[in-house]
């Protein structure tokens, strides 16, 4: 692992042990008799499809949710065989594909339910309610007309789900009762039907946290996995009773250091003017491996235990950050983690980029940076 770190510029740490722990505390949660799934969608929120499936994978997950035929198509020729499914649209075109690898899709319009009783092949999917997020989904005055179509078609439904718009505050329930609600009058009259076996689900990792009476046969969780809140508010509420620990942390190295003279400018546009004598190191990070450009001369990072802030533009490949005690190319440098007993989370960072939050933070992490497992 050593080796393999010392031929990297940046990359990120996916800690294993972090993440087993998470998944013990949402095992815990939703008990044995709930489906776990977890939801890996966008490169796991920036975590690695493949590094994070792999151990998620090995702790017992039952389940994988992904976007699109896509992921579910790398997960398969990355080994997995638990059950994926697709949570985003799938094209009519690509459903023989779903069909072959076992890859459950979801069907949230007519024009889809229709393209699916025309195929030969058809794959297994779920049905997607709207029952109040106005995304994706069939309202519940459709559902008859749903039926219908389901009796007269090929009956390949496995599921049926929903998914809450404002699952964040234990403390403002109204809207997701409402939902609940409704999620509730489509499952009856999918039973009154005949359709009694389908697995229900409705929880993200807010609602899952929220109430027991959200899990229904499984919850889908992803950001609660990888040891972060879905809000602020969850934390504060339920932070003394649950512990979730961060599973990612972002490095660099130092790639070099200057002496720099009072006065000179720093990077383009001149933005910033040195108002003293000061070593400079420069770390070949930027905004396109997804640092915020908007943390230009305001953002941090961690060397030798201390923060060091970044001087001038946050540059495509490049920033430059101003120390305050001695380094050398080669030292390490984090922008989220932990550094001694210094820390930069990814709320933090996110924060103070202004125009983001932790999710999209995490998302927008370059995939071609190597994701590095550590045990």
């Amino acid at each position: 692992m050593k080796n393999k770190l010392n031929q990297l510029r940046t990359w990120i740490e996916i800690d294993a042990r972090a993440a087993k722990k998470n998944y013990d505390t949402f095992r815990k949660l939703v008990g044995k008799k709930v489906m776990l799934w977890s939801v890996i969608k966008s490169n796991a929120y920036g975590h690695g499809l493949y590094a994070f499936s792999k151990i998620a994978d090995e702790f017992g997950i039952d389940g994988f949710c992904v976007d699109s035929i896509v992921e579910g198509l790398s997960l398969r020729k990355a080994g997995i065989k638990k059950p994926i499914l697709i949570l985003g649209s799938t094209l009519p075109q690509r459903f023989d594909e779903a069909a072959k690898n076992k890859i459950t899709i979801t069907i949230s319009n007519f024009e889809a339910l229709c393209a699916l009783a025309r195929g030969k092949h058809p794959p297994d999917f779920h049905l997607k309610i709207d029952t109040g997020m106005h995304r994706q989904g069939f309202y519940v005055e459709d559902i008859p007309k749903v039926i219908a179509a389901l009796q007269k078609g090929k009956k390949n439904i496995k599921g049926i789900f929903t998914h809450f718009a404002s699952a964040k505050d234990i403390n403002f329930p109204t809207y997701s009762d409402e939902q609940l609600k409704n999620f509730k009058k489509a499952i009856a009259l999918f039973e009154k039907a005949g359709f009694k076996n389908l697995v229900k689900h409705a929880s993200a990792t807010g609602g899952a946290l929220i109430d027991q009476k959200h899990h229904f046969d499984a919850v889908r969780i992803g950001i609660g996995l990888f040891g972060l809140w879905p809000s602020k508010e969850l934390e504060v509420q339920l932070g003394d009773k649950i512990k979730l620990e961060p599973v990612l942390s972002w490095h660099a190295v130092v790639s070099e250091v200057k002496k720099m003279k009072k006065g000179d400018y720093v990077g383009y546009n001149m933005a910033e003017r040195l108002p003293r004598d000061m070593a400079v190191a420069i770390v070949p990070i930027g905004y396109w491996h997804g640092l915020p450009w908007s943390l230009s001369g305001s953002g941090e990072v961690l060397i030798k235990g201390r923060r060091a802030r970044i001087l001038g533009r946050v540059s495509m490949d490049m920033i430059a950050i101003a120390l305050s005690a001695p380094a050398k190319p080669g030292d390490i440098i984090t922008l989220i983690g932990r550094d001694g007993r210094a820390v930069i989370t990814a709320e933090e960072l996110a924060a103070k980029a202004g125009s983001t939050f932790n999710y999209e933070l995490l998302t927008r992490l370059n995939p071609l940076m190597e994701r590095v497992i550590i045990r």
